[in-house]
Order: structure tokens, then sequence, then C-alpha cells
């Protein structure tokens, strides 16, 4: 279930693909392309190439390709689905679903944070102006946040009344079963709204995509739980959201690295002390659903918080994630028994500090272990050597593993190889496979590009550029190579060059979408269009029939000598110019390569 193809290729060709890719990067004007720095990875000379016409981009440094909703998804980090409804809301397109509930859900939900957005709203207002409010900012003080801190994140403020809200939400038109499935109220047993959070400090809650979910609300006296969040609903699923990610996802992808806390206030103490890309689970453990959305925007994460008494069953759990998503887990070095609000009150610089001087999870829990140790005897050094033996065995790299037997032999002046044989028989489990997003299978490497005949990449050029040049002539016996073959059946097929594209995948994909945003090679004096295409014809057949010459000579074909005689003719004109001429003995070569393929073909 999805968006209508045709409504899909409406917002591709609805979208300007230049304006789209100018609000991120400078683009110069080159001939008929435009270039620029690439958004997607460091360099200094423009390798980002947009072509207006095709509505493709290529960059020639990190071998990234797509169209306007790729280069969104890329950006902002979004799903299809997501991408396109955002190019289409830009180009005031109403797009149509291949199931009539999906429309309907999503209109739903748009609805339901529109509810989520006003609550927020409401209650910012309150925190900030009213008298009501003030609770909620005599404790944002004590904690040492200001006014422009509880700015800054939308702070608010839930009142004591049992409907305050709803009654609000009610004026400004929203039905009761609006606000009771967005999780802001429910129905008491006099039939009524009555609102779900009073009383409390609430941290408003955006979806990565910056549209309100749902609050974290924190009570301040004696009423428990202390922190509770809002219900589960269509937009708000705590185990697939992270507080402050709305914010903090430009400054992840930029820095490559995410710093996730425990608690809603120490987002806001690093963020404030300069490290902006922070985040929090939602009153959940750290789940697989949440490195799933985090492997895409860095590939280092620094767990802020106390992991110190974390068990034998987290730390298999950090070592799977590390296997299975390709991340490196490190752990601030935060001071014990300290969380980052603490710090943030007494000593701000030193959440910076922490980060900077994060660890890899199993050197951290090395170094408190042997910091916590007696070293100064025999006895101590010796059940310290047991327990270090026991957090390296939990670790599934091997070669890992003989590292820190290594360095804690060293520090505890104990024998490696007894220390190694301890971890041996310690307990191991097998490194986890990777997996794709589905959970299903092991993922396959991405195979590397072989490099394509210089000369089938030309002709391919000119094929998607100006297909009018090579219609009726190139044929894909031409083609050697399986990808460029594979890439001219889809340009013959299909009526455009977007439903070639759309019809790709793997290497052959990729390849299109890179000549898509090459300029066809030409002479420097400039051909005239019959000397450009018996050029063109001369260079694409030549090591074609050179290969069915072989094959003929190899099997005694007689016919061979007459192909030799057409190739050494046609190098012959093409040196001298006679381009006419040099057509002619293409023409014909093709057609001999073309009849020794379905011989070929008709055999098998």
């Amino acid at each position: 279930m999805g968006i209508l193809d045709d409504d899909v290729a409406r917002v591709r060709d609805a979208t300007d693909l230049v304006g789209l890719v100018g609000e991120h990067i400078a683009l110069k004007r080159v001939g008929r392309r435009f270039m620029g720095l690439c958004p997607f990875h460091t360099e200094k000379t423009p390798s980002f190439s947009v072509n207006p016409d095709l509505l493709v981009w290529h960059c020639f440094g990190c071998q990234r390709s797509g169209d306007a909703i790729t280069f969104v998804r890329e950006v902002d980090h979004l799903d299809f689905v997501e991408a396109v409804e955002r190019l289409a809301a830009r180009a005031g397109i109403t797009l149509r679903y291949d199931n009539a509930n999906v429309g309907k859900d999503r209109k739903r939900k748009e609805r339901l944070s529109e509810v989520v957005g006003a609550a927020i709203a409401f209650y910012h207002r309150l925190l900030i102006e009213a008298p009501e409010g003030g609770p909620g900012r005599k404790h944002l003080r004590s904690r040492n946040f200001e006014g422009d801190a509880a700015r800054r994140f939308q702070l608010g403020w839930a009142p004591d009344g049992f409907d305050a809200l709803s009654v609000h939400l009610q004026r400004e038109g929203f039905e009761r079963r609006d606000i009771q499935d967005a999780g802001l109220a429910f129905v008491n047993r006099a039939n009524k709204l009555q609102d779900q959070f009073r009383s409390r400090l609430m941290f408003p809650i955006y979806d990565s995509r910056g549209e309100p979910a749902g609050f974290g609300g924190r009570a301040l006296g004696d009423e428990m739980p202390k922190y509770k969040n809002s219900p589960e609903t269509p937009i708000y699923q705590k185990s697939r959201l992270l507080y402050g990610l709305n914010w903090a996802k430009g400054e992840i992808v930029a820095r490559g690295e995410v710093v996730i806390c425990e608690g809603y206030t120490d987002v806001m103490a690093f963020v404030l002390a300069g490290a902006a890309n922070a985040v929090a689970t939602c009153g959940t453990a750290l789940a697989d659903d949440h490195f799933q959305i985090l492997k895409n925007l860095a590939r280092k994460v620094v767990l802020a918080y106390d992991a110190d008494s974390a068990g034998q069953a987290a730390a298999e759990r950090w070592y799977q994630w590390e296997q299975i998503y390709e991340v490196q887990v490190e752990v601030a070095d935060l001071p014990p028994g300290r969380d980052p609000g603490d710090l943030w009150k007494d000593d701000p610089a030193a959440l910076t500090t922490a980060i900077e001087r994060a660890a890899p999870f199993l050197q951290f829990r090395l170094d408190r272990l042997l910091a916590a140790a007696d070293l100064r005897t025999l006895e101590g050094r010796a059940r310290a050597g047991e327990a270090a033996a026991a957090i390296v065995a939990s670790h599934p790299n091997e070669l890992v593993r003989d590292q820190y037997v290594m360095k804690v032999a060293g520090t505890l002046e104990i024998d490696a190889d007894r220390l190694r044989a301890v971890v041996r028989a310690g307990p191991r489990r097998e490194a986890p496979r990777a997996r794709g997003p589905s959970g299903g299978g092991a993922e396959t490497p991405r195979p590397r590009a072989t490099p394509v005949d210089r000369r089938e990449l030309d002709v391919l050029r000119w094929a998607i550029h100006h297909p009018d040049l090579v219609a009726d002539w190139l044929d894909e016996s031409l083609f050697v190579d399986p990808t460029a073959r594979s890439a001219f059946k889809l340009l013959t097929v299909t009526a455009t060059f977007h439903e070639a594209l759309d019809a790709s995948e793997g290497q052959t994909r990729e390849l299109l979408q890179r000549l898509a945003v090459e300029e066809p090679e030409v002479t420097e004096d400039g051909d005239e269009l019959a000397t450009l295409q018996a050029r063109l014809m001369a260079n694409t057949v030549e090591p074609a029939a050179q290969r069915v010459l072989e094959v003929m000579l190899r099997d005694g074909d007689e016919r061979g000598s007459k192909v030799k005689t057409l190739l050494s003719a046609m190098t012959h004109h093409r040196e001298i110019g006679d381009w006419e001429a040099a057509r002619s003995d293409a023409e014909q070569l093709i057609g001999w390569t073309a009849a020794r393929n379905e011989s070929v073909e008709g055999a098998e």
C-alpha cells in the first residue's frame, strides 16, 4: 500500500530540482548542468552535479545519485512516503493512495498532530505567562534553566484543573474524539473528558520530521509516577520516538555522533552546554527500533547515563547492536553517581568533557572495575583479573578480546597467556549475523562497481541525453558489459528515462543515475550531426566487431575475412576523415554483429 505511481511521477516532475538542492548548497551553472559541493560528504572541489532536464543528481565523489525524492530522503532522513508527501505539499499536489484507508489514516494522523500542536502551545503559554505556571518556572530555575531554555525547548505547564486543556481545545474547534485519540484526555465515569496531565512540567515530543506526537510530564511534588508519558496513539509509539531528535538530527549527521540520555532535562543540559546532538528515550529502555532510526544518522553512539550498573544481559545487547547496526557504542565519562542535570547546575563544561572522553563500552566497564579494585596485593590483582576476564569474555569479537587481555595483563602484571586462558574458559557468544531492516537473513555486502568500457559509456550517454542520435542503429549486441547492456535494454523498453530508472536496480541504477548528469563527449571543433553520428557508430561497433571476428577465426568461419576487411576499411576511412564511408562500414559491421549475436542466442 502506498502512493499511486502517477502521483509520485507528478511530484517528481513538479519539483524544481535546482531550487530544491539550492536550498542546501550553492550551485553554479556549468554548461547545461549545475555543480556544487556535495552535502553528503566533505570536499573542497565541487563534484555534485544536477541535471535540470532529466531531474536527477549525482555526486562523482561519494557516488550517490537520485532524483528530488531521493535528495529529500537523504538530506532529511525520511522514508519514501514521507519524502513524497513533503514534496507534494511543497508543490501543492494532493496525493492519492492505492488504498483509500491509507489516505484516511494519514489524514487522521495529521489531525491528531494538529491537536497535540495546539496542546503544546496551550501548555507553553501557561508556563511562560500565567500565574499557574509558577511552580514549573521555580523548578526550572532551581535546575539552572532560565526562560530562554523553556522557550527553546517549548516546555509547558499542565494546570491542576481536571479539564482545562480539553475545554480549551474544544473551543479551538477540536472534537472530543480528536482530543481523546491524541492521548490528551480520557472519558471519566461522568462521561466527561478529563485531562491526561495535571500539575506537571510538560516536555513536548516530536517525531523525526518535527511533527507533534505527544508529551512527557514531570510531577514536581509527591505524585506518582514521577514521569508520565502520553499513552500509545497512532502518532505516539514511545519505542520508536526519541526526545529531541527533531532538533538534533542535523547536528547528529554533521558530527556523525549521537548522545543518548536517560531524561528530558539531561538532553536540555547537554544541548545548552554545546552538545546539540543529544537525544533521550521516552520513558523506555533503548531498543532495536531506536537503533534502526539512528544507524542512518550516525555511526557513533555515546551513552550519557550510568552504564556502570549494566549487567551481562545489557552488555550482550550493546555488543549485538554494534555488530548488527555497524555502530560504535561508547560511554560518556560522567562522574559516578552524577547525572547530566546535576553537572549542568554545578559544572556545565564537564558535560562536553564527558563526551570528549567517552570510551568504548568494554573499556568503560574495565576502567570502572580496576579503579575500584585493590591492586596493592597479589590477591587483589588476581581477583581483579578474574573479574576482568569475565567482562572481556562477554565480547563477541576474538581480536577485541585478545587486545583487552594484553592491556589488562599489563595493568595487573599478570601473565597474558594465563589471563587469556581464563577468558577462553569464560562465557562467549558468537557474533550476531548482520541483518537487513526487516531482520530476516544476512545482509549481502554491496558489490563494488566494475569499470565499463569507455566507448560503451559514451554511447549510453548519448542514448540518455539525445536518444534520436542512436535510436535507428544502436543494438544490444554492441554491449559486452552486462551492466551497460542492462541499462540499454531498459532505455529501449520504457517510454521515458525516469521509467527506466524506476525499473532499474543495483549497479544498473547507479550507472543510469551517473550518466544522466554527465555531458556526452564531443570533439573540440564540434561535429556536424551526421559526422557526430558516424563517429559514434564507428567507435561503438569497433570493439564488438573485433570480438565477432575473433570468434569467427577461431571457429574457421570463412565470413571472418569479410568482417576483417570492413574493420580495416572503417579504420582507414576514420583516419582520413571520410565519415560518410566510415558510417557505411559501421552499418555493415553492426549488421554482422547483430546477426552473429542472434545465431549464438538461437543455438543456446
